[in-house]
């Protein structure tokens, strides 16, 4: 099922294994590519001086690189380690597997249409690598916003089997945003009204909305969504309403995000 372009470009980080180890460098099998043969010279394995390459790889293990260079004319391609940190590669890793996962599920929505997972690849797993950045992000969006998906793919023949399979293996992904909001009434009844404003918050949308105490006259707001945006939003009107409610019991407040 090819989704990808047959090299990868320079700058790209790209899944291994390492074949063949020798004094000089490293070959390396690139498993998004159809297993094409790449390169890492010694120079590249690590920072600093090397003296036993096998020091900092070994045969069979799975390693994430960075392209150095490509040359499809020579079918050459050279790799490096040192040239990523850690945050990639465990970032790289996550896409890898999903991308993985992805493709299974690919072969469910081709079991639904009765048709081969070639043939479904070809009847929407390209533009939906094009429309979405990747398969997994295209499942994603199915679970989170189906509503969105449909219209944005409302004429194709495939959508409603592949809704169901993102529906029933995907849990959509989570955003959480937060805040400091500082409410404070020196009435007689000030504390009701810190109440009431810390409900008028929570009832915006009380299924995502959360109020914690922090320390008088401090409240921690938290707002988790499946969308970026979407918890900004909310995060913005359950504030506003607070500030709001106490500002006209005759109490003060603001709010600060963190």
């Amino acid at each position: 099922m090819p989704l990808r372009a047959e090299y990868p470009e320079e700058g790209d980080l790209v899944i291994g294994t390492v074949t063949s180890i020798r004094n000089f460098g490293a070959f390396v099998t690139l498993d998004e590519y159809g297993g094409r043969e790449a390169f890492i010279h010694l120079s590249e394995v690590a920072t600093g001086w090397v003296k036993y390459i096998r020091d900092h790889i070994r045969e069979g293990q799975k390693i994430v690189a960075r392209v150095l260079r490509v040359d499809p004319a020579k079918s050459q391609i050279d790799l490096s380690l040192k040239r990523i940190n850690d945050h990639q590669r465990r970032e790289k890793t996550q896409q890898w597997k999903n991308e993985g996962r992805a493709l299974r599920l690919v072969e469910q929505v081709a079991q639904a249409l009765k048709v081969t997972t070639d043939q479904a690849a070809d009847l929407f797993g390209t533009s939906l690598v094009e429309k979405y950045g990747s398969l997994y992000q295209a499942f994603e969006v199915a679970s989170a916003e189906p509503k969105r998906f449909q219209q944005e793919n409302e004429k194709a023949p495939w959508t409603t089997a592949f809704l169901k399979v993102a529906r029933e293996n995907i849990v959509p992904p989570q955003v959480t945003v937060m805040g400091v909001l500082e409410v404070t009434d020196p009435n007689p009844d000030g504390v009701d009204h810190v109440r009431a404003a810390l409900r008028a918050a929570e009832e915006i949308d009380p299924k995502s909305v959360e109020v914690h105490y922090v320390g008088a006259p401090k409240y921690r707001v938290r707002v988790t969504a499946g969308q970026y945006k979407q918890a900004e939003d909310t995060l913005k009107r359950a504030t506003d309403a607070a500030l709001k409610s106490i500002k006209t019991a005759g109490g003060e407040g603001t709010f600060t995000r963190a």
